[in-house]
């Protein structure tokens, strides 16, 4: 069986070392974007209209999830069920991790062919400029190895709060697949299918400080390759999206929320009535955003397809693993490659 760190290997294959950031005084040319990063975003003032805030425990929950699926491909979800004292430990041991010393960073640091640990976000391979970013990725494998690392007697605590979190974000993950595919009339088989993955990927975020921050980007444009992700957004403003017809537009962080979006593999299965939405992290000048995000999807030695449920597919069946080698290798062209 291929697991999910196997198949998203092509994406590692990069020099993985961050800046040591707090020593940055400038923006290296390294790091620096098109100026047209200093244009003002197009504002929209009703944000919950754009990108709504769904209680779980609504009724209507679906309905409503149907359609920001289908106009935005994102949403942010109240009454999930993890608890927000869960969450906030989890930002804290994060907070830990990032503020420590390079050179202690430097001893988890991902390896060449590896997607766990520590370094720059996967997809950094696909763009001209480096990222104001650093991450800790945990995919198919246990945190205590590298935390035992970090913290040779105080290691438990990191530990004990990822694998807590894991559990009950990927239980959320799992009813938001289900909501999501009976608003489709997906058949159980096709819900068995979305669901019974049991590898999934949490990455811990830090975007540092940055004292130039309208010249570069935390993280570049892009959609998520799997079912779906789940974010904690943090208090610091700078996760964007982009909307058709209206441009780049800021995402507006509810309390005790989670955010979701939906990846590519819902777009392939919704025969595109689904929104893959593009976006990108901006940076702050003043503070650190710290967010973390998991990816959820089917086994990667299965087939992802347009549902039965629709009558013309528009995309062509193949296994998980070989799109997401398809989109290692053809980062901005992927849909287009598997259209029929």
């Amino acid at each position: 069986m291929t697991t999910l760190s196997e198949a998203f290997r092509d994406y590692a294959k990069f020099e993985n070392t961050p800046l040591d950031f707090n020593t940055m005084h400038e923006v290296p040319e390294t790091h620096q974007w098109p100026i047209q990063l200093d244009q003002p975003l197009q504002m929209i003032q009703d944000t919950h209209t754009l990108i709504p805030v769904v209680d779980l425990s609504d009724p209507n929950a679906m309905d409503v999830i149907k359609q920001a699926c289908e106009t935005l491909g994102m949403f942010q979800v109240l009454n999930h069920g993890i608890p927000f004292e869960m969450v906030k430990k989890v930002e804290s041991e994060a907070r830990r991790l990032f503020g420590l010393s390079m050179d202690e960073k430097r001893k988890i640091l991902r390896s060449a062919n590896g997607v766990t640990g520590y370094g720059l976000f996967p997809i950094s391979s696909y763009f001209d400029k480096s990222m104001w970013h650093e991450g800790f990725t945990i995919m198919d494998s246990s945190v205590d190895d590298d935390a035992k690392v970090l913290w040779p007697n105080d290691y438990h605590q990191f530990c004990d709060t990822m694998h807590a979190y894991q559990s009950e974000v990927k239980s959320l993950a799992h009813k938001l697949i289900v909501i999501i595919l009976q608003s489709i009339n997906a058949t159980q088989e096709e819900i068995n299918w979305a669901t019974s993955s049991q590898q999934g990927a949490l990455l811990l975020n830090s975007y540092p400080p940055c004292p130039k921050p309208n010249s570069t980007l935390g993280l570049a444009p892009h959609t998520d390759s799997l079912l779906l992700t789940i974010l904690h957004l943090g208090g610091v403003h700078g996760l964007e999206v982009f909307v058709q017809g209206l441009g780049w537009h800021q995402i507006q962080p509810v309390e005790g929320a989670l955010l979701v979006n939906l990846g590519d593999l819902m777009h392939i299965f919704s025969n595109a009535k689904f929104v893959s939405p593009l976006h990108r992290v901006k940076v702050n000048q003043l503070k650190q955003r710290i967010s973390f995000v998991y990816f959820q999807g089917p086994p990667v030695d299965s087939v992802v397809a347009p549902s039965s449920a629709f009558l013309n597919p528009c995309f062509e069946p193949m296994r998980v693993k070989e799109y997401l080698s398809l989109k290692s290798k053809n980062f901005h062209d992927a849909f287009s490659m598997i259209r029929k």
